[in-house]
């Protein structure tokens, strides 16, 4: 107070402060520096202060500034890095990083309120981004454990207010096989896992696989990716507005799902919800999705029908190919009911097909007989979906009236009788063998012969 007081001959020592924060832009960087490190030392009282508000500010005026052009003052380290960059950096990004390497030194916790002082004086996201990385690149290795759960969350916190555009998928999930055995703060763990997921689309099966914790018995922490994809949803709305991203996520759900399908210790009720994870417009054709379904079956025998059956449900057989339908129909490790629900939606897609062509013109007269060739008739086939088996269908290509706009329904019909005659032969197959079960499968036996007759 009594500094404040005095004669205005004689200025007081909080004028003359102010005067010297007041030029702290116009400072050599290498001051600016020394300045923050004694903010740190001195924290939080040059926070409460506002001393730390100037120091921030002047650092961004000096990084505005490119490397060549800032006082010469600069520590001779920082410039003997600036120059060993030269060949390696293109001469835009040194401009712009050439400050890194002296604020490397910084705590966790500075570094921390340093960027986010930037930012909120409209540092470029990017630039920061590549600070926060390229302080982790260099302060992790052979730090102790506590110090390096300081710095990851630190950084995530930084991250987390950066735009998504700045921060590239392969860089989080560099964190992420960092903290994994670290035990982050929930919240940071959280967050962090958030930011994954919104990227899941830039994502790759290596990033996925990432291992369980130890004592689970699991190879792969599917939880995690779990995780992931429920962020993804929640964040993308399931993509509706972006259906490439949405398929995206479904081709690298399917491969990861290929991968984890041998694992013994897989639950079943986690690979349903692996497979049951995304909205169904993820997947176009669920042939991937069936063969990882197969993989698990084979490596978990012991699966009752009623477990098979739920992890069925995750199949739209309608979306299955010709081939992928009948080598279920075929397989012995899944349920009857299944490959009746596969042959079932397979026959209602060649009807819809039917339908959506054009009328059929009817014969005028009765078809001639079988010849083998497909030129003169294409051979009937019974209804499989549960009618009373009168309603056949038969289609004569040689009686077809097709118009100018339908010129390639033959070259269509030529690829539905060839699933007609492997669907055929799929049932009889079928009844041939269900007539050999024994009396615990006698009602699924009666079904089928009715559903294929």
């Amino acid at each position: 107070m009594d500094m404040a007081d005095a004669p205005a001959t004689k200025p007081s020592l909080v004028k003359m402060t102010e005067k010297v924060l007041e030029e702290m832009p116009h400072w050599p960087w290498q001051a600016v520096v020394d300045a923050v490190k004694e903010c740190q030392r001195l924290f939080p009282l040059s926070e409460s202060t506002g001393v730390f508000d100037r120091v921030v500010g002047a650092l961004l005026s000096q990084m505005a500034v490119p490397g060549d052009a800032t006082p010469t003052s600069s520590s001779p380290e920082s410039s003997a890095f600036r120059f060993s960059c030269d060949t390696k950096c293109s001469s835009l990004s040194m401009r712009r990083t050439w400050w890194f390497e002296d604020l490397v030194v910084l705590s966790p916790a500075m570094v921390e309120r340093v960027a986010k002082a930037l930012l909120a004086r409209g540092a470029d996201h990017g630039i920061v981004a590549r600070f926060i990385f390229y302080y982790l690149k260099c302060r992790i290795a052979g730090a102790s454990a506590d110090d390096k759960k300081e710095m990851l969350e630190a950084a995530i916190a930084v991250i987390a207010d950066l735009d998504r555009t700045s921060v590239s998928c392969k860089g989080l999930f560099g964190i992420l096989r960092i903290a994994s055995p670290l035990k982050l703060d929930g919240a940071c763990q959280d967050t962090l896992v958030d930011m994954i997921g919104r990227k899941l689309d830039h994502a790759t099966l290596d990033n996925l696989l990432v291992s369980a914790p130890s004592g689970t018995g699991s190879l792969y922490d599917v939880s995690l990716v779990l995780r992931f994809s429920e962020a993804f949803v929640c964040h993308t709305g399931g993509a509706r507005d972006d259906p490439p991203r949405l398929k995206k996520v479904g081709a690298l759900m399917d491969m990861y799902l290929a991968e984890v399908a041998p694992d013994p210790s897989l639950r079943p009720a986690r690979f349903v919800e692996l497979a049951t994870a995304l909205p169904a417009a993820a997947r176009d054709s669920y042939d991937a999705l069936y063969r990882a379904i197969d993989v698990y079956f084979q490596v978990h025998a012991r699966l009752t029908d009623d477990e098979k059956m739920k992890i069925c449900k995750g199949i739209n057989y309608e979306k299955l190919s010709p081939e992928c339908c009948k080598h279920l129909a075929t397989n012995a490790g899944f349920p009857t009911r299944a490959a009746v629900q596969a042959l079932a939606s397979q026959h209602t897609v060649l009807k819809g097909i039917i339908r959506h062509s054009g009328p059929l013109k009817p014969a005028s007269s009765p078809p001639p007989p079988f010849t083998g060739k497909y030129h003169q008739h294409i051979e009937s086939y019974n209804d499989i979906d549960g009618d009373d088996g009168n309603g056949q269908v038969v289609l004569y290509a040689s009686r077809l009236d097709l118009s100018l706009e339908n010129q390639n329904l033959k070259s269509l019909l030529d690829g539905m009788h060839w699933r007609v005659m492997e669907l055929e032969k799929v049932c009889s197959r079928m009844k041939m063998q269900m007539t050999k079960m024994k009396s615990s499968r006698r009602r699924a036996a009666r079904s089928l012969p009715k559903m294929c007759s």
